[in-house]
Order: structure tokens, then sequence, then C-alpha cells
């Protein structure tokens, strides 16, 4: 019997919620709707293993989307997150995407628009056993399974975002990657709001390794990056 994909649809207006749920199960897809971030969490930890992907509000009664997102995000590395929010400043947009959400969909939307993206992070290649998962990158050690980078002073942690990033750049490293590839490859869509959180991401991987000899990201104006280890 064929998998039918799960979701966690968190929202507190209770009109809305109904009709998106509607909609989603006419998708075909198994909807279970809570209506504050406290409840979600609570099925979130007991059925995790069963859910496929998270939609979020944010702003909720007893815990709201970007704590929720989080204590999600802290259980699983993995599981796909998008935000459906009528808060439409940019620092929530960056703010909800460098909790580790893939994605920030602004109400009003459309039925549509949000299966595209429940479809396209759904979709999207699985880690794979036979992948390289230790690298070396100057004096640490890239643990990419833990997202840790490690060497003889200390132990950094890595956001999955962070280090989805940076193997990227090691698997092409030398050469140049556009802004495009990357939003597209990491996060699915090529937004200017991803665009940000990406900067925001590239500025932290620069700073880890500003002392280490031979390796940086470089800027190549209106193209994109280069990470170079010589």
């Amino acid at each position: 019997m064929m998998h039918k994909t799960t979701i966690l649809y968190v929202e507190d207006d209770e009109t809305l919620g109904y009709l998106t749920t509607d909609s989603l199960k006419q998708n075909n897809y198994t909807v279970i709707h809570c209506k504050n971030g406290e409840e979600a969490f609570n099925i979130f930890k007991n059925q995790d293993m069963n859910i496929d992907i998270c939609i979020l509000d944010i702003m909720m009664p007893k815990m709201d989307g970007f704590e929720l997102a989080e204590k999600i995000r802290n259980r699983n590395k993995n599981i796909p997150i998008i935000f459906l929010s009528a808060k439409t400043l940019k620092d929530d947009k960056i703010k909800g995407l460098k909790l580790g959400a893939d994605d920030y969909i602004v109400k009003p939307f459309s039925i549509e628009e949000l299966v595209l993206k429940i479809e396209i992070f759904i979709n999207r290649p699985k880690k794979n056993d036979s992948e390289s998962k230790h690298y070396r990158i100057g004096s640490f050690n890239f643990n990419y399974p833990n997202y840790e980078l490690i060497n003889t002073e200390k132990k950094i942690k890595l956001t999955q975002k962070e280090a989805d990033l940076l193997k990227l750049f090691i698997e092409n490293k030398n050469q140049v990657l556009k802004r495009e590839h990357i939003l597209i490859s990491i996060w699915g869509d090529n937004d200017y709001f991803l665009g940000r959180s990406l900067d925001v991401f590239i500025s932290r991987l620069r700073k880890i390794f500003a002392a280490e000899r031979g390796i940086k990201i470089e800027n190549i104006h209106g193209i994109g990056f280069k990470y170079i280890d010589l």
C-alpha cells in the first residue's frame, strides 16, 4: 500500500484551519490539525516518526510558531518545515528561515502554491548512506551527519542548512556556484528572502574559517560564490 504523506498542520484560526485541512485531504494527504503550538509539539513528540512535513502558523496561543519550529528542529534536523503567516516583515521571514524552516509563505496563499511546496520538500533527495559523511577542512573534521565541525580546540555545532551549504561547497570546491543554484539545491526555491538567509549563513561560515589558511568563500559579484580550499 502506498504511503500517504502525513502533515502536521498548526493553525488557530478555525475557519482557515478547516478549509486548508479539507483542501489538503482532497489532495490525498493525511492531515493532523492542531490549534496551538503546545498541542502540536505534544503530538510531534509522540508521533514524529510518522510525520513527513510540518506546516506552522506563527501567531498562536500557548506557544508561537517560532518557538514550535525551534523545538521541532531540535528533535528532528531533517523534517521539512513551512511557515504560513500573515506576518510580512522581512525580519520575521529571515528569523523563521534561520530557525531552520525550509520555506515561508505569506497569507493569503493559494492551495496550489502550498501543494507545490509540499511536493518539492517531500520529493527532495534523501541523504544516501553511501555518501561521504566526513570531510577535512583545514584543521577541522566536518562530521556532516551530526552537523559538527571539530578540531583539537573546539566543537562547533552547525544548523542543518549551514551543514548542507558547506557540503555543497566542498563537493564543488574551487568552482563558481551561482546563487540560484545554491538556493534551489538547499531550499528548493530562488527567493529574495532565502537569499538574505543564505548571506547570513555564508557570513557565519567565513567567521568560522577565518583563521584557516587556504580556506575562503569568495563572493563572485553578480553571479554567486566560490569555495576555495588550497
